[in-house]
């Protein structure tokens, strides 16, 4: 079989495990919660731990591949990510979960831009869009099947099969691997980046656990604080530390590209509110109004639908109106969509409802093809690797603590009641979709004319300036 097939559809084995790993548990936390003895709110650890995991390990997959062979860490990646999933699913505690979770979460940060990479360097150019459509249909699918699976697994079965149906995947995956792709490596790899890997990657993880574990209890917890603090403090090092290496496992002079910048910091601005709307959709449903598990799935999924029709058009309407007007006015459209969520109610109209989460989806998926093109119009080739792994740490790192942030509104809203109040999940939704709609900060200083030759614009920067700051 030609390599333009058969290596996409082995990466897209990678991506289909962790695209419905992730959309099937978010389901499910109130089942899980409810099986392990602990407050459904608690459970979000689950999915903060693997995406601050994923984030944290993210940026060394590139150097681990060039050292080691791309083919060798992407089997490794599969193997660790199948048995943290059969681990998962014989967790009999919180901290068993979470501990399997972290260690998913390292074998996804090596397995999905490792795949990735053996799709660049295996398949020829002339035949790379054509594979690179073939690698994103799980990406596509996994998000819109994910919901209605894992209410389907957690209704009819145990929701332990949610991650114990990631192992027949992962051995097609691994076996895939070793027969098709070439353990291609890099004849010149320079020292990796050991000191800064350490700062990043503790400065990351303490200020997430320590904001997470201070702020979801009654009072301000010691060791959350510690953490928190010298989280940041970590961070607040690496700063001046990477200035005076050659090549930094993350690198802060790309923030000067304003294309970049706009991405990375809007664009986090911004997910954090999408991160918390698959932690509190199903949460709100199950918990305060009731629902099964498949008849919430039923309802989520929709988002995700949303978002696939809106890929059809996204380039139409970029080119129409350029990069800047929309990232502005749909961060503002998307995030009013997230707000209005707090208007649900248990007699709230069920169409009413799938409409909002339907056209929410729509929007985001807007912002987001926005976003992630817009990142790398302005980037030199010689940086494209540091750019690549920079934005894809930024991204889960937003999305983590936008669940975790919703944690801490949704306790500080209900205290100890039990079930969750709806109030509460009307702030949460309220407060996510305001912090959200901040983001049209960032995308105001964009250049009128950025990234029109991407959006196949003339004369872009002559026509939208109805909103730029002024510039001295």
């Amino acid at each position: 079989m030609k390599s333009h097939v058969i290596v996409p559809l082995i990466v897209a084995c990678a991506l289909f495990m962790q695209n419905l790993d992730s959309t099937s548990l978010a389901t499910s936390l109130p089942a899980i919660a409810t099986s392990l003895g602990e407050p459904p709110l608690r459970l979000h650890m689950a999915i903060t731990a693997y995406m601050l995991a994923l984030a944290s390990f993210l940026p060394m997959s590139g150097w681990v591949a060039d050292r080691y062979g791309a083919r060798n860490i992407f089997r490794l990646a599969i193997g660790v990510f199948t048995v943290s999933s059969i681990a998962c699913g014989f967790a009999q505690d919180f901290h068993q979960l979470i501990a399997a979770r972290i260690f998913q979460g390292v074998g996804g940060a090596m397995m999905v831009p490792v795949g990735r990479l053996i799709l660049v360097r295996s398949v020829p150019k002339s035949e790379l869009i054509g594979a690179m459509a073939l690698m994103g249909i799980p990406s596509l699918v996994g998000p819109i099947i994910g919901p209605l699976l894992g209410g389907i697994i957690t209704s009819y079965s145990n929701w332990r099969w949610i991650f114990w149906m990631n192992v027949p995947v992962g051995v097609l995956g691994f076996v895939l691997a070793s027969t098709f792709i070439e353990n291609v490596r890099e004849d010149n790899v320079k020292p990796f980046d050991w000191p800064g890997f350490a700062l990043s990657a503790y400065g990351l993880a303490a200020t997430v656990f320590g904001m997470d574990t201070a702020f979801t209890k009654n009072r301000p917890d010691e060791l959350g604080l510690g953490l928190l603090m010298t989280g940041v403090i970590a961070l607040a090092l690496y700063v001046p530390y990477s200035r005076r290496v050659s090549n930094p496992i993350m690198d802060l002079s790309l923030m000067r590209i304003p294309t970049f910048r706009a991405s990375v910091t809007g664009g986090s601005v911004f997910r954090l509110g999408v991160g918390a709307m698959p932690f509190l959709l199903p949460l709100l449903m199950q918990e305060g109004f009731g629902y099964s598990p498949i008849e919430s799935g039923a309802i989520t999924f929709v988002s995700a639908a949303g978002s696939l029709g809106m890929r059809t058009v996204a380039r139409r309407i970029l080119r129409a109106f350029g990069f800047r007007r929309v990232l502005i006015w749909n961060a503002l459209v998307a995030s009013a969509f997230m707000a209005a969520c707090a208007i649900f109610r248990a007699d709230t109209p069920t169409a009413l409802m799938m409409g909002i989460i339907f056209f929410g989806g729509v929007f985001r998926s807007l912002e987001f093809t926005s976003l992630n093109a817009i990142a790398f119009a302005d980037v030199e080739r010689a940086q494209m690797s540091h750019a690549m792994s920079f934005s894809q740490m930024a991204q889960r790192l937003s999305l983590t603590v936008g669940v975790a942030l919703s944690a801490i509104v949704l306790h500080q809203a209900s205290g100890d009641l039990s079930p969750l109040p709806v109030s509460a999940f009307a702030l949460a939704f309220a407060a996510i979709g305001l912090i959200s709609a901040t983001s049209f900060i960032s995308f105001l200083w964009l250049p009128p004319d950025a990234g029109s030759v991407l959006a196949g614009r003339k004369g872009a920067g002559k026509s939208d300036s109805s909103l730029s700051p002024s510039r001295k």
